[in-house]
Order: structure tokens, then C-alpha cells, then sequence
């Protein structure tokens, strides 16, 4: 008995050392993003670093067609994810480049996802970017 008490303890002395070396998560941002009257495109600046990322989300309807254009830096990428979703894309800036032009499958807010990847995310590296966006 005195045994299986010991090693109780070991195990929750270790899961209270190790919960104390996780690092806190990064921040993340949501900016909801509105164009100005009579406008149908916007832009945006910002800088993230390592492994956060920064959401701008804009309400559009099926049919429509969203462009979207990274100017960047470094390595940052940026997702189109459609209303509802849970991080799977209509669009990859990693592997589809940096400039998209997307026909909208339904009504909803979307949200355009800028990250960073490789050694920019790992060694947690500030990069500057700029993201255009039109909704036509």
C-alpha cells in the first residue's frame, strides 16, 4: 500500500514539474474587417511572430468572388477559411502562393488566416506583412 502511495505521488509531483515547463499559448488576433463606403477591397498591416497567427474575417455571400494578396518579407502564408470552419481551408497560401482569387460557396463570414512556417516560426521571428483583400 505504502508503495502504490509513493508512487502516486512520484507521478503527481512530475505532472506538476511538467505542466510548469509548458509555455504559455500564443496570443492570437481576430480583427473583423470592413470596407469603407462605396469600397469593395481593404488592407491591412501587421507583423506575427513564430507560431501565432492573426485572423481577418469579412462577411461575403455565394457567388462572390474573394482576392486576396500577401506581400510579406519572410515566410508568412495566409489561409481562406470558410464560415464554420475549424481550420480546414478553401484556400492554402503555402501551397498555392500568395495571391488567390476564390468563387464563395456560401453566405457567412470568412476569415483570412495570416501565419508563419519553417525557421520563421521556429526560431519565433517577427516578419512584416501586408494583406489586401476584395470581395467582387
Amino acid at each position: 500500500m505504502m508503495r502504490v502511495f509513493s508512487q502516486a505521488v512520484a507521478v503527481f509531483a512530475f505532472l506538476v514539474l511538467a505542466a510548469g515547463l509548458v509555455g504559455p499559448a500564443s496570443a492570437q488576433s481576430r480583427e473583423e474587417v470592413r470596407f469603407s463606403p462605396g469600397n469593395d477591397n481593404a488592407a491591412v498591416e501587421g507583423t506575427i511572430t513564430g507560431d501565432e497567427y492573426k485572423d481577418y474575417v469579412l462577411g461575403a455571400r455565394a457567388g462572390q468572388t474573394m482576392s486576396v494578396s500577401l506581400i510579406t518579407e519572410g515566410s508568412a502564408y495566409f489561409n481562406i477559411l470558410p464560415p464554420g470552419s475549424d481550420g480546414v481551408a478553401i484556400y492554402n497560401g503555402s501551397i498555392d502562393g500568395e495571391n488567390a482569387s476564390v468563387a464563395l460557396p456560401s453566405d457567412g463570414d470568412y476569415t483570412i488566416r495570416v501565419y508563419l512556417m519553417g525557421n520563421a516560426r521556429d526560431s519565433n521571428q517577427t516578419v512584416p506583412f501586408m494583406v489586401s483583400m476584395t470581395i467582387m
